[in-house]
């Protein structure tokens, strides 16, 4: 492992815990700011050189995904108690899709993950293998039982995609005037419900 410098006086011992003070670094700053940061920012936080940055994350988009997910758990847990008890999953999907666009305005590192300018600039982002790992562990908390209605890993990876892509399209273009909670909820409710529940008949 290559000598690193800064560190606050106390360099990690390994590359594990470079890459989590790292990451707990770029979490601090977003939370302080509620911006997106730079590699160089991090590093100064930290007292290090960016290359020593760079050697753990390739991009400032990487780093940011990490930050997002890392940071995402209590999220996670309050969206799991918007959805208990719902068993239809068109029925939670919904329900976490409209807690998610809303959440979007409170959580500064899940809107750095899934909002209009990082999805803008980096359309691909949505479903990336962060995003996707993030979603699948957002439907895992719903009470669906997913096989019961026909879905296995594969169609649940269609569906996480379908759902990042949903949502996708609301932070670029949210309506003039943007929907209500309720009306977006009948929206989705007619047309993503019927898609989920096809699986059914698939």
């Amino acid at each position: 492992m290559a000598r690193r410098r800064g560190w606050g006086g106390s360099p990690p011992e390994n590359d594990d815990e470079a890459s989590r003070r790292i990451v707990a670094a770029a979490v601090e700053l977003i939370g302080r700011t509620g911006a997106e940061i730079s590699i160089a920012d991090v590093a100064e936080s930290l007292g290090v050189i960016r290359q020593t940055v760079y050697r753990y994350f390739p991009s400032a988009d990487a780093l940011m995904q990490a930050s997002a997910i890392a940071s995402v758990d209590g999220f996670l847990d309050r969206l799991t108690a918007q959805v208990r008890g719902i068993e239809d999953p068109a029925e939670a999907m919904t329900e976490a899709i409209v807690f998610t666009l809303a959440e979007v305005r409170r959580t500064p590192h899940l809107g750095i993950m899934l909002s209009a300018t990082s999805v803008n600039a980096h359309p691909e982002g949505m479903t990336s293998e962060a995003a996707q790992q993030f979603g699948m562990e957002m439907i895992g908390r719903f009470d669906v039982d997913w096989e019961h209605f026909g879905y296995d890993e594969s169609s649940l990876n269609g569906l996480v995609e379908y759902a990042l892509r949903t949502m996708q399209s609301f932070f670029i273009s949210p309506g003039n005037p943007p929907r209500t909670e309720d009306e977006l909820r009948i929206y989705l409710r007619r047309w993503m419900g019927t898609a989920i529940m096809a699986q059914l008949s698939v």
